[in-house]
């Protein structure tokens, strides 16, 4: 099979799969609203989540990512620590990312679970080879941070 591509910035990496690089530029204007010091914590080298905030719910676990108001009893949330220690519950590896994909391939993204959670947190493991169960702990990009969820990674324990 022989393609040929006649779009201005566009090229044929593969055929088998088909992998195009699409290059793009354009700016993308977005508001963090009331998840804001979500992401103003992972600069800060902090694990944040929510809460529910009303002393008559009964739902008391953290949730991650973090939710402004409870799904439950429709409260506020408040903002508290999370723990920064977990295990992978799952994982699966990006080898053919699509567009705007950040990181490098091949990528071992995984669902972590923390205890007193009540959600599972997407996040990517930065070094060693994924294993359900693995202990691992967040590591944070506070260098040069890219204000992102990208900003939160995590290792083997």
């Amino acid at each position: 099979m022989n393609i040929e591509l006649t779009q201005p910035g566009c090229e044929l990496l593969s055929e088998r799969p088909m992998v195009i690089k699409n290059v793009k530029d354009y700016s993308h204007i977005h508001t963090y609203g009331g998840l804001s010091p979500f992401f103003q914590g992972l600069r800060e080298g902090r694990l944040l989540g929510t809460r529910c905030g009303s002393a008559s719910c009964e739902e008391k676990r953290i949730f991650l990512p973090p939710r402004t108001h409870c799904p439950d009893c429709l409260g506020q949330s408040v903002w508290v620590e999370a723990p920064t220690v977990g295990e992978i519950y799952t994982h699966t590896e990006v080898l053919y990312p699509g567009a705007g994909f950040k990181l490098t391939t091949p990528c071992p993204l995984i669902s972590v679970s923390l205890e007193g959670v009540g959600t599972k947190l997407m996040s990517y493991l930065k070094e060693g080879q994924p294993r359900i169960g693995m202990k691992i702990k967040a590591v944070f990009n506070t260098e040069d941070p890219t204000n992102t969820i990208l900003d939160l990674a995590w290792v083997p324990v």
